[in-house]
């Protein structure tokens, strides 16, 4: 299954858009404007990206703490992801949940969080209700090789199994938990091969062609809405940034030609770019792309800026909420 015409642009689109909304992060941490670290995407935007173009505007995903790239590749707007972070009141989560903490269910974004692997029983539970419901749904859990040694995953890959609910797992595997290279960490490379164990599908594809990952991903997508449960997807990717920005990060566990050849080799947006020159799209058309993804995160930037902070007097406010009593 292919992308179509106006499904490229797009995709080209959020590709774009998460570079330029976290390259632009940086000089806003450093003047203040937005607390703490920030944990960046660049490097792989295709990832995120392709996966997302097989699902549905109602399907569910869960991301991790490098947390702006989930929902901006389901489609999420900049101005209140971007006021989020700069804990205003117009944020995503209303300035509570900063940059690791975000959940977005105008696009299906059921939480992300800074504990590792937190995510995937969550999504796991989404592709259950909608299994019992009937609704058609699927749910996408993304989670990196660090959380892929935790036993949450297992645990959620044997009761996805057992029930065939219909859950991707997609590992974003960036080589690096942290400062700690995956050599180190795992018995053998290919987190996909684990799949084995609960008699599902276990695929890997290279993370940072969006092509291959969208069609991976749609094969999963469509055994999960026909009812035969879960698949495995390990896209081998690779972060450009630090592992946190805002804060002191080592680097010397990887080397300076590493990064450079991903960068100069391997950057899913030159090579997405060039592919669509190839098939017919021009450098016109690119560039209004680029140029209205530039203006969106200048207007975002402006939006945060111009938005209030949460008032003092609200803020046991959104402790929980009643569902029970909005019903009644």
């Amino acid at each position: 299954m292919s992308l179509q015409v106006d499904q490229r642009r797009e995709a080209y689109r959020r590709m774009l858009a998460i570079r330029s909304f976290e390259q632009a992060l940086p000089k806003r941490i450093a003047a203040g404007e937005i607390p703490g670290s920030v944990h960046s995407s660049v490097g792989q935007e295709a990832t995120l990206v392709g996966a997302c173009m097989a699902l549905r505007d109602d399907d569910y995903i869960t991301g991790t703490h490098r947390s702006h790239g989930h929902p901006i590749a389901k489609g999420a707007r900049l101005a209140p992801l971007m006021a989020e972070l700069m804990g205003r009141a117009t944020g995503v989560c209303k300035g509570r949940g900063g940059s690791m903490h975000l959940a977005d269910r105008s696009v299906g974004i059921i939480g992300e969080s800074a504990i590792v692997g937190a995510g995937i029983p969550l999504a796991t539970g989404a592709g259950l209700s909608a299994l019992v419901r009937g609704t058609g749904q699927v749910s996408v859990a993304f989670f990196g090789d660090g959380a892929a040694n935790q036993g949450v995953l297992y645990e959620c890959l044997n009761m996805a199994a057992i029930w065939k609910l219909p859950v991707i797992f997609l590992c974003e595997n960036n080589l690096y938990a942290a400062t700690t290279p995956a050599s180190t960490t795992h018995a053998q490379p290919d987190i996909a091969k684990r799949a084995a164990g609960f008699d599902i599908p276990g695929v890997i594809v290279d993370g940072q062609d969006l092509d291959a990952v969208f069609e991976a991903t749609c094969v999963a997508v469509k055994r999960a809405r026909r009812g035969e449960g879960p698949s495995l997807i390990e896209a081998k990717t690779y972060r450009f940034d630090e592992h946190a920005i805002g804060i002191f990060m080592p680097s010397h566990y990887r080397t300076a030609d590493e990064v450079e050849h991903y960068r100069r080799e391997r950057d899913p947006l030159a090579l997405y770019r060039m592919r669509l020159l190839e098939a017919g799209h021009g450098e016109p058309e690119l560039a209004g792309i680029e140029h209205s993804v530039a203006q969106a995160v200048d207007d975002a930037l402006a939006f945060a800026k111009g938005s209030p902070h949460p008032a003092p007097d609200s803020i046991f406010d959104f402790l929980y909420s009643n569902p029970i009593g909005q019903q009644a």
